[in-house]
């Protein structure tokens, strides 16, 4: 496709010159798909030349059009619409180029000049005081989509896992444990070890927010409160132990965490992301701390008379940034500055990528130029994939307080709405239990993945539980029946004996559908490189709805296996068997499975 549009672009310079004596830029050359609603295939804008070339865009556009019709072997007509230049390719060029994308398998590296081979992908970085929600499945799937997309341009991709498994936050499950627990567990409640310790957290707010309110009916002054109310003070000084390696609070930090891994894995498996590397901020913090000792030693971190450690980056337009506190303990970004150096010995990476939301932007300005202060080589290729946080209907999700979308839940509503929609279809007859519940599981996972993938991750996004689940339009189950429906055609062709041989030179002329659906195959490539290069999903998902609406086209508006012609019908069920192996192909770079039945 690239050759194509390389191609017409010369052949327009060309004709640039020939009809009005004028070389165009080639900044100026650029083509996009054509509106279905008009002939061709490629547009050119004539807007942009009217003050070069002292002519109207319409008068542009037909003087460089006729040139191209008449010059250009590739082009069979056009047909200009004001200021736009349609340009329609001759079938020929279409069937060549057909031919190349066939050559190709539809999983065959994309190659993408001059981008990084060995990245990282940091994603999930989950707290070990809650289970995972609604947040932080869009972080998830973004994670391992933008894994799986850079990993189809053939660099070397490490799917890492920061856990965030110590600090304030995490003593405060604790110690409500410790106060409220009465040696409860997994097994003993009959939940998952995630949920539990959440319901601590949520619990030491409760008994926080009520020492609060006591302190401030005794007129102490909220922000005071807030530091003097005793579960805050002895959240702290559980942190403070822990730092000094206390055997029982060391001890009951390990079996809770315990528990959380183990309901962090399954959602894990139930969601379908995986991590070729887990870090732990209880193993790199120490490494953090000695950075900063580093920074002080170097005279670009400086103390504070508490004795905290801080960096001055108000020159790089930032603010002074706490590094590490008073009473010795360290702060994220303490830890963050042990991981980068962790990372980079382990895995020499020449991209970082952090897939974080939008609240941590300033944070990892920070992270990068403290970075910078201390000289390392690595900080140049940190890169924050700032996502929009996801909002509810009713506000944002607070997890302190419970107002959250819990993942296991989300997952268990929408597979059931894909089973809902499926048996009201009726359409589930030669499978087996078995193959239905994983069909399920598949349709209402693909729906889930695709709602919240097919957003721009830099948008904030609402979420809507209705639109979620639904299976009709613009979703993930849509784009799964198209596969299926070019499965079912492969399995008829094969029942009725038909091995078909693809020979386009007995090809007369093209449907327009199959013309649109060459093109459609063709631009994956490009589409691949482009998702890469700006981290975002959305576009291999835009990509999949637009590949199964024109094959959807193509299957209404001509016979497959009973056209009579059988050039034509071999043509078609090649189509039909790319388009089903690239949509396999593209779904699976967002994590979206297909069932070959639905």
């Amino acid at each position: 496709m690239q050759q194509l549009e390389q191609a017409l672009k010369t052949a327009l310079q060309t004709a640039a010159q020939a009809v009005f004596g004028v070389e165009i830029p080639a900044a100026s050359l650029v083509l996009q798909p054509t509106r279905k609603d008009f002939a061709g295939s490629f547009t050119f804008v004539t807007f942009p030349l009217t003050k070069t070339l002292g002519k109207g865009p319409e008068q542009i556009g037909q003087a460089l059009g006729e040139w191209l019709k008449a010059s250009e072997p590739r082009v069979s007509g056009y047909n200009v619409v004001k200021g736009f230049l349609n340009l329609e390719i001759t079938d020929a060029e279409w069937l060549n180029l057909l031919q190349t994308v066939l050559a190709q398998p539809a999983g065959a590296p994309v190659a993408v000049p001059g981008s990084p081979q060995r990245v990282i992908v940091e994603y999930s970085s989950p707290n070990t005081n809650k289970p995972l929600h609604l947040g932080h499945l869009r972080n998830n799937f973004l994670g391992y989509a933008v894994a799986e997309i850079i990993k189809a341009t053939g660099a070397h991709v490490t799917k890492a896992n920061l856990v965030n498994d110590r600090g304030i936050h995490i003593c405060k499950s604790m110690l409500a444990y410790q106060r409220f627990g009465h040696g409860e567990t997994p097994t003993s409640a009959g939940i998952k070890g995630d949920h539990l310790i959440g319901k601590y957290y949520v619990l030491f707010d409760k008994h926080y927010r009520e020492e609060i309110k006591q302190l401030e009916a005794e007129g102490v002054a909220t922000d005071v409160a807030k530091k003097q109310a005793p579960l805050m003070t002895a959240a702290q000084e559980m942190l403070q132990q822990w730092e000094a390696g206390d055997e029982e609070v060391v001890g009951l930090w390990r079996t809770m965490n315990g528990w959380v891994y183990e309901g962090f894995d399954e959602t894990y498996k139930t969601i379908g992301v995986d991590f070729d590397k887990f870090y732990y901020e209880s193993d790199t913090y120490l490494l953090g701390k000695a950075r900063v000792e580093e920074g002080l030693e170097k005279g670009v971190f400086f103390t504070k008379e508490n004795g905290s450690v801080w960096v001055d980056l108000q020159a790089e337009g930032l603010d002074e940034k706490l590094l590490l506190r008073a009473d010795g303990t360290s702060v994220y970004i303490t830890q963050d500055l042990g991981t980068a150096e962790l990372k980079y010995e382990q895995f020499g990476y020449d991209s970082s990528i952090y897939v974080i939301g939008d609240e941590q932007n300033y944070h990892m300005q920070v992270l990068q130029a403290t970075l910078q202060k201390l000289g390392k080589p690595y900080a140049e290729a940190i890169h924050h994939l700032s996502y929009g946080m996801v909002d509810l209907p009713s506000g944002k999700m607070k997890s302190r307080e419970g107002t959250v979308v819990d993942a296991d839940e989300l997952v268990r509503e929408v597979v059931e709405a894909a089973k809902a929609a499926t048996l009201e279809k009726g359409k589930t007859e030669g499978l087996s239990d078995s193959e239905l519940e994983q069909l399920y599981h598949m349709l209402g996972l693909g729906a889930l993945k695709y709602y919240l993938l097919k957003v721009d991750p830099k948008k904030r996004m609402l979420f809507n539980p209705a639109e979620s689940v639904s299976l009709e339009g613009d979703t993930g189950p849509f784009i799964q029946y198209s596969y299926t429906r070019t499965a079912s055609i492969g399995r008829k062709a094969n029942e009725m004996g038909i091995s078909p041989k693809l020979d386009v030179t007995a090809i007369d002329e093209l449907h327009a559908s199959e013309r649109d659906l060459i093109q459609e195959l063709a631009r994956y490539g490009s589409v691949v490189g482009s998702a890469a290069q700006t981290m975002s999903p959305a576009i291999i998902a835009q990509y999949c709805y637009e590949l199964a609406k024109a094959y959807n086209r193509m299957f209404v508006q001509v016979p497959f296996l009973s056209e009579p012609d059988e050039a034509k019908r071999n043509l078609r069920l090649a189509l039909s068997a790319r388009v089903g192996e690239q949509l396999k192909t593209a779904l699976g770079l967002l994590g979206i499975q297909v069932p070959e039945r639905m």
